[in-house]
């Protein structure tokens, strides 16, 4: 195992890294660091928990300190919170040179984040279309000289979704610099790097001779259930599970603002203390409800995908799909919070009959099937008509907010960006809110007739 002291890094951040218990390296910090101090660009892709982000912040932080001045180097990351902590482990490194770095994502106040950017920081971590809003509505600060461009989830940034606000921003970089890539689930994004650098790049792939893309101490595992009785099924998950493992933070996955926030007034309501992050709410809240479940003040945390990406947090012990994500890799990036840097962990997802394709699609990608994690029918036939009120408690509550009028006013705002006239907008909106039925929900003996027949097709 290599030695930070072998890989041609200055004393101060090898005694840096000593200091916060760091003193071998990961290989994709072995391979990259010594490419990006030779000046190669570099991708690098390795699975979740590998240490990508020191493999590209140590090199630059050396590179900093032989030619101090800001703006040095650009990152670049599709979450807030993502972003935060990236911010961060700079920091903590960089303390040694009195690192100037700012975040600038969405959600917080763009007046503050002109000033920091107006003087100048060394390190830039930013999501894109905050970023481009600051290109094209300031000019007090210049991006013409940095010397690192950082693209950090590279395949989520350059899968399309980002294109825009990607364009403003590479116009305003100089055609002279290093530019980094990294991921997890970097393989199917590689023909699009052309557009970040003509250079040849250094690639790094993690060995790998099971051809599994988790971590083999991730112990992957499903349920089948019904799914209008899938809450049912994760109060017991969670019960089954906290019956053999005592200690240990739990996050849980779902498909929706709505959703999450649903399942969040429905667990806190049933004593399951959580938080919930997803993009409805307010960043400061965002960053108050990661800050409680990192410190572990509170156990379960509820998330949409705005989590599913490089948080690092070493107390998760399982993670639960609460739905299967549509694309596959998704499910990657998800379960790889838990079993990081060697740590073991597991991975439990809720799948209904309409579910197995995606199932199948999944363990195709990760070259592995998923074992089934037992719960108790039984106990699920007992809680289910509690938490069924439960939850109509809690969206009536919802209903009674301006969670939905958020939404909207979300909806529109994203809209109108993408170019369309703003009375379109309204009209297409308000169209859409008349013409929307309402779902039919099931009834008790309905859901007890579905848990009978799913135990019969187990018994068979």
């Amino acid at each position: 195992m290599a030695m930070f002291t072998d890989l041609n890094l200055n004393s101060w951040i090898v005694n840096q890294l000593k200091a916060v218990g760091l003193k071998n390296a990961k290989p994709i910090q072995k391979n990259c660091i010594p490419a990006i101090l030779e000046g190669k660009d570099v991708i690098g892709c390795a699975k979740t928990g590998s240490g990508k982000t020191l493999a590209f912040a140590l090199p630059i932080l050396q590179k900093l300190s032989e030619d101090p001045y800001g703006i040095f180097a650009l990152v670049l990351t599709p979450t807030r919170e993502l972003a935060f902590q990236i911010s961060d482990q700079f920091a903590a490194i960089g303390k040694a040179i009195n690192l100037r770095k700012s975040t600038i994502v969405g959600g917080m106040d763009m007046v503050v984040q002109g000033q920091e950017l107006a003087k100048h920081p060394h390190i830039v971590v930013a999501t894109p279309g905050r970023l481009a809003d600051h290109l094209e509505s300031c000019n007090t600060f210049s991006l013409k000289r940095i010397k690192f461009l950082v693209i950090d989830e590279a395949d989520r940034l350059l899968g399309g979704d980002f294109d825009k606000q990607l364009s403003i921003i590479f116009q305003a970089l100089p055609k002279e610099k290093q530019s980094l890539l990294f991921s997890a689930t970097i393989t199917d994004a590689l023909e699009r790097v052309q557009q970040v650098s003509s250079r040849e790049f250094f690639i790094y792939q993690s060995e790998d001779d099971t051809g599994i893309a988790t971590v083999k101490e991730l112990d992957q595992r499903y349920v089948l259930c019904p799914k209008d009785i899938r809450d049912a099924y994760l109060v017991e998950v969670i019960r089954t599970f906290r019956a053999e493992n005592g200690v240990g933070s739990i996050m849980i996955f779902t498909d929706t603002c709505k959703h999450c926030q649903l399942l969040s007034m429905t667990l806190n309501e049933l004593g399951f203390d959580n938080v919930a992050l997803h993009g409805m709410i307010k960043q400061k809240e965002r960053l108050a409800a990661l800050t409680k479940f990192k410190s572990n003040q509170v156990k379960i945390l509820i998330a949409t995908d705005v989590a599913a990406r490089g948080l690092d947090i070493p107390i998760v012990t399982l993670v639960v799909n609460h739905n299967i994500p549509n694309v596959p890799k998704e499910y990657i990036h998800r379960v790889g919070r838990t079993a990081r840097a060697g740590r073991g962990g597991m991975a439990i997802s809720l799948v209904t009959p309409h579910d197995i394709k995606l199932l199948h699609a999944i363990e195709e990608i990760i070259g592995t099937k998923l074992k089934e994690f037992k719960v108790n029918d039984k106990e699920i036939v007992t809680i289910f008509t509690q938490i069924s009120v439960t939850k109509r408690e809690a969206e009536i509550i919802l209903d009674e907010t301006d969670f939905y009028e958020k939404k909207m006013i979300n909806k529109r705002k994203k809209l109108i960006m993408e170019g369309m006239d703003p009375e379109e907008v309204d009209e297409f909106l308000n169209e859409r809110k008349k013409h929307k039925k309402p779902k039919k929900k099931k009834t008790d003996q309905k859901i007890k007739e579905e848990i009978t027949l799913k135990k019969t097709i187990d018994s068979d």
